[in-house]
């Protein structure tokens, strides 16, 4: 196997990470805030997308509190009327 061979099945194998995590995101974001569930429901359903999110990308806790977090933050206090 070639040096660029193995390069291309690295960004492929990133790739199929960032499109799963991508999926799971959206996912939850839609379960959230179309579905009839509590807030601590959905406070669960966050922390197992940041489960997901950390066996996909081990070490990026600060990441995903970084650019997932907010966006979740924004929905529940949208849905919950939380201030």
């Amino acid at each position: 196997m070639t040096p660029d061979n193995k390069k291309n099945q690295a960004v492929e194998k990133e790739n199929k990470k960032i499109r799963q995590l991508r999926f799971c995101t959206d996912l939850t974001y839609a379960v959230i805030a179309q579905g009839a569930i509590s807030p601590d429901e959905a406070y669960v359903m966050i922390e197992s997308l940041k489960k997901v999110a950390l066996t996909l990308f081990p070490g990026k806790e600060a990441t995903f509190n970084l650019i997932y977090l907010p966006r979740f933050k924004h929905l529940l206090m949208e849905k919950y009327q939380m201030h």
